[in-house]
């Protein structure tokens, strides 16, 4: 890798100031240091954020609390989760296991135990494309600023089903999913300024623009994520090529409330299958107050892939995407 600076930040104003226009933030560094190393990206400076503490005196953005501060009671208040929590920390929290269970089953399936141990939960929300493409460095390929999407015509085994731009390359973080599926705003300071983020909005610049990776500039520092505990069921599925220690093929999400067997306030979302968290409101609205059946969670599934555009090698991934979906929404009934 090339030569760069490095310096640790304590506040989310000091890593803005140091990071630049050309510097990165470096966290677990999973991501960002396979990237230095192939030479994808060069930054002029690192900027380590493991110490940095969150403003106003609410402690270190490594939270796993309520917004209150107390300990995560189901069904009351919402969840704060910081962003540099470790992923082994939020798969092995007890509260968020009772709570908010999809949560910790998406952290549960990424990387292995040593990458859980490093990782954070900002990291798996910002990890770059997977594209062997765009991870080549020999090609510049249309994300990296090229002229042209060579998934289309070449090897696209693992890429998108939906796309609203020219690249097909998959989202492919975990956490993304059932975050969205449990309708989490993201917390960032931007130009100065904390902003509150949809996780629609976090990561909509990535489906309509082929060289973003999620909605957040360089320059744009991620504090946390807060979960509002208003559905009682989540679940987490994901199908990959091995066991452990692989990205999904297929993954999906579902969160929703469930009285007298019936499902009502339903969030139900693919990854790996777009550039997004992928929903489809009109899968949704159909489950509104319908029981949680086969019948049911099979004709949902029909609403959301029924605009699939699979491709040359991808094709599996639509039968795949159907079963997931209908394993997910039955696991609510657990």
């Amino acid at each position: 890798m090339n030569p760069f600076q490095y310096v640790s930040a304590t506040t989310p104003d000091e890593a803005i100031s140091y990071v630049g226009k050309n510097g990165r933030y470096l966290g677990g560094g999973i991501d960002l240091i396979g990237e230095m190393k192939d030479y994808i990206i060069s930054p002029d400076i690192l900027v380590n954020v493991k110490d940095v503490q969150s403003d106003k005196n609410k402690g270190s953005i490594f939270l796993i609390q309520t917004a209150d501060g107390s300990d995560i009671q189901k069904g009351e208040g919402s969840c704060l989760l910081g962003a540099n929590a470790t992923i082994t920390k939020i798969a092995e929290h007890a509260e968020l296991k009772k709570s908010l269970p999809g949560i910790c089953e998406a952290a549960s399936e990424v990387g292995s135990p040593q990458i859980r141990d490093m990782a954070t939960l900002g990291g798996n929300l910002l990890q770059h494309s997977r594209c062997w493409y765009y991870r080549q460095p020999d090609i510049v390929c249309l994300k990296r600023g090229g002229d042209m999407c060579h998934s289309h015509d070449g090897e696209n085994k693992y890429h998108s089903l939906f796309s609203g731009n020219p690249c097909i390359s998959p989202i492919v973080s975990n956490l993304s999913v059932i975050l969205t599926a449990l309708d989490a705003t993201a917390t960032v300071k931007r130009a100065g300024k904390t902003q509150t983020m949809t996780m629609t909005e976090f990561y909509h610049e990535a489906w309509k623009n082929p060289t973003a990776h999620n909605s957040l500039d360089p320059q744009d520092f991620l504090l946390g994520l807060t979960v509002p505990l208003k559905r009682t069921r989540s679940a987490y599925r994901q199908v990959s090529e091995k066991s452990a220690f692989d990205w999904a093929l297929v993954s999906c999400a579902a969160a929703a409330n469930i009285t007298d067997g019936k499902i009502h306030d339903a969030r139900v979302v693919l990854g790996a299958v777009a550039p997004v968290p992928y929903m489809v409101e009109e899968a949704n609205k159909f489950l509104e107050g319908k029981p949680l059946t086969d019948e049911t969670a099979s004709k949902a599934a029909d609403i959301i892939l029924k605009d699939a555009k699979p491709l040359a090698h991808n094709g599996y991934k639509v039968p795949l995407a159907k079963t997931l979906i209908r394993r997910t929404l039955l696991a609510l009934n657990a």
